[in-house]
């Protein structure tokens, strides 16, 4: 959270499954959208937060499987773990502030009494949660009954069910909600409150996002029905809160349009993305633009055209160099030309390429350095290598769009590709 000097333009808070990521979509292409628009429009001046019920095990287990980006901040277990940036770094104060009026091993105890329960894998039970599975028509009764319970034994806990069928024991401080108040105030402390939050969910356990104050909510279509109630009761009149008419990650993408919050059209939704017409020289969005580019020529979903080459080596300073992760160096010139032969070469095939942290740091009056991490998805196995770019303006206008001056690439550690001559780029 510490990337940015000043108040992020735009925070997104969102859950995870069946909201940001759509398990019912083979192809990941709501998904795949997000992460265009947030790379080309936010990712510089904005924050990404995830808040999930997943342990952080599970969590890691979903970015190997999703194309997911990395967020700047992550809330787990529903609410009872902050953790921050790449290294995932854990919020101590946090831990503290939850262990009032909480005793693991009570709860253990209690809930031991009630056979109806069934504990969830070793995996989700974590310091300041404890989860069960539970059957729909008994889970009410039972959430009463030990409530009471817990509080005669002196602890002040919150019983959350989600999903149909989870029932998870917190103490009273922790939860979604309270875990974005908590880091609200943090960032408010330092100065740096969001200038908009929107919070994204689809299930009971995200209720809690909707009730911050002077935050913005969508429920994505798919929303679950205790969530759908859950709106009815206490924020049916509620302007800042929306039932989005879209799936997962295009509800997130809708709610940005709606609410005004900044840039809602995905470049993935481009049809020609040589026609995007920019104010003023944009890194981040020639990057995104590049690779969707590539993408969409190795599918074979655009012609192999003499035009677009032109125009790619237009892009390319003649002088211009590849730095190959394997450490081979070319020219971009010779890279340009060597698309000729990888056209349409994945067409009919799973393959999506996305950015990661895709963040542009100007190192001249006319020239920008910029990071990222370049995934490529082809059937089953996903790879990444760590990409850092040089563009330059010099003589441009931006209708030209930026000169790619140099370009160097190493593999991400455990993500290389087994036959390097398979990365073109």
């Amino acid at each position: 959270m510490d990337r940015l000097t000043s108040a992020a333009r735009l925070m997104i808070v969102s859950d995870l499954d069946h909201t940001m990521v759509d398990h019912h979509d083979p192809e990941n292409l709501s998904l795949l959208r997000f992460n265009a628009l947030w790379e080309a429009n936010y990712r510089d001046n904005s924050l990404l937060v995830f808040s999930t019920g997943r342990s952080p095990t599970l969590y890691k287990e979903l970015r190997k499987e999703k194309p997911m980006l990395t967020p700047d901040s992550t809330i787990m277990s529903v609410g009872t773990e902050i953790t921050y940036g790449n290294a995932m770094v854990p919020d101590d104060g946090w831990e503290t502030f939850l262990n009032n009026k909480w005793d693991r091993k009570i709860v253990t105890e209690e809930t031991s009494k009630f056979p109806e329960l069934s504990l969830q894998s070793e995996t989700e039970q974590r310091p300041h949660k404890v989860s069960f599975y539970v059957q729909k028509e008994k889970a009410q009764d039972i959430m009463r009954t030990l409530s009471k319970r817990l509080e005669e034994r002196g602890l002040d806990v919150k019983i959350i069910y989600s999903g149909g069928m989870d029932l998870d024991i917190l103490p009273q401080g922790a939860g979604k909600g309270q875990a974005l108040a908590y880091l609200l105030k943090k960032l408010k402390s330092e100065g740096k409150l969001p200038n908009n939050t929107l919070a994204c969910g689809d299930s009971g356990n995200d209720a809690e996002l909707f009730s911050i104050p002077d935050v913005y909510g969508v429920m994505v279509a798919n929303a679950q029905e205790e969530l759908l109630q859950w709106h009815a009761a206490n924020a049916k009149n509620n302007p800042k809160v929306i039932h989005a008419s879209e799936r997962c990650a295009a509800g997130i993408i809708q709610a940005i349009g709606h609410f005004n919050l900044g840039p809602s059209t995905s470049p993935r939704d481009v049809m020609d993305l040589s026609d995007c017409k920019m104010d003023n020289f944009v890194p981040a969005y020639e990057v995104v633009k590049f690779y969707l580019f590539f993408e969409k020529w190795r599918r074979g979903e655009i012609e192999h055209s003499e035009h677009y080459l032109s125009n790619l080596k237009a892009v390319c300073r003649p002088s211009g160099t590849f730095v190959h992760p394997s450490g081979i160096e070319k020219s971009l010139q010779e890279c340009v030309a060597s698309f000729r032969t990888c056209h349409g070469d994945k067409q009919g095939k799973q393959y999506r390429i996305w950015v990661d942290q895709v963040l542009p740091a100007q190192v001249g009056s006319d020239s920008w350095l910029v990071s990222f991490k370049k995934w490529e998805l082809s059937g089953e196995d996903m790879r990444c290598c760590i990409t850092t770019v040089l563009l330059s303006s010099k003589n441009k206008t931006v209708a030209d769009g930026l000169t790619w001056t140099h370009v160097h690439q190493t593999w991400l550690h455990g993500a290389a590709a087994s036959d390097s001559a398979t990365w073109f780029y």
